[in-house]
């Protein structure tokens, strides 16, 4: 551990390379963390179930290239496809614990990521599953820094994404209606706003951005039935750092938990990859209580 940390002051072109790939990969994040704040600025619920959108994405994307069709265009699909399927989730499940207790989403949306899971394993089985997008390698510094194409173009996509969303938001009809509902639900609906409309396109939406990052993931990584998880803790420490109404800060915070997580993964090895991301949510979860209660708040 010592020795890698070292190696990041001995060869400066290492870190530049680390700081770099975990950006790009950070924009994966961002796209997924994006549909968290929504969901959890409009709908007041934690979707547990982000990371199996995502998860499916991928394999929306996958099953799109073997269908025959260009592999880029599995990310316009998954994006479509997921659309639908949260539309549906919503009108069979979410909707029943709108104002309800936040706790009572957690467990309902947990048990739709359990669902989703065991259903996905039976549908595509448990192999680590890939998609080679083939778009080769951008190189750097003589060839010192690799760059994978595929995650400039998600670093790219995320970045478009926050753009438009935020555009979406605020000067279309329904972007403004979804800012109305987040901030007062109860005054929206008397002025004539169908709220119910509002937050079944906000979860859609939502499962929208997971599928053309899970379509994103199965290019540059690998995807199979349980990787949701990981993907879930990602959203909501970017979102519970930014902020739910604020897009530029989602971005920054997707992409430096992206840098961060790839340098700790070098230093700590892979397999604590995971285990710092939970450490770091912790941390930050204890971190924002203790400024609550100097404020004598609480974190609700």
């Amino acid at each position: 551990m010592i020795d890698n940390f070292l190696l990041l002051f001995d060869y400066p072109v290492l870190s530049a390379d680390l700081a770099l790939n975990g950006l790009l990969i950070g924009a994966v994040f961002v796209l997924a963390a994006f549909g968290m704040a929504l969901v959890w600025g409009v709908l007041n619920i934690i979707n547990i179930v982000q990371g199996e959108f995502v998860m499916l994405g991928g394999f929306v994307a996958l099953m799109a290239a073997e269908a025959g069709l260009p592999v880029l265009l599995g990310i316009p699909i998954a994006a479509i496809a997921l659309f639908v399927l949260g539309w549906g989730l919503y009108r069979l499940v979410i909707f029943r614990v709108i104002d309800r207790d936040l706790f009572v989403s957690v467990l309902a949306t947990f048990g739709l990521s359990i669902v989703l899971q065991q259903l996905s394993n039976e549908l595509f089985g448990a192999d680590v599953r890939t998609l080679e997008a083939g778009l080769g390698t951008l190189l750097l510094f003589d060839g010192a820094v690799a760059l994978a194409q595929i995650k400039v173009l998600a670093f790219f996509l995320a970045l478009g994404l926050g753009l438009l969303l935020w555009l979406f938001l605020k000067y279309s009809r329904l972007g403004q209606a979804i800012r109305a509902t987040a901030q007062n639900p109860r005054a929206a609906s008397i002025l004539g706003i169908d709220t119910d409309r509002v937050y079944a396109a906000t979860y859609a939406l939502n499962a929208a951005l997971c599928g053309a990052a899970g379509a994103l993931v199965v290019m540059a990584w690998a995807i199979h039935p349980y990787i949701g998880l990981p993907y879930t803790v990602r959203s909501f420490l970017i979102v519970i750092v930014a902020g739910v109404g604020n897009i530029g800060a989602v971005v920054a915070a997707g992409l430096g938990l992206g840098a961060f997580e790839n340098v700790a993964g070098f230093i700590f090895g892979t397999e604590y990859q995971i285990a710092l991301v939970f450490l770091l949510m912790v941390a930050v979860l204890v971190w924002r209580n203790l400024r609550l209660q100097r404020k004598r708040m609480y974190l609700k």
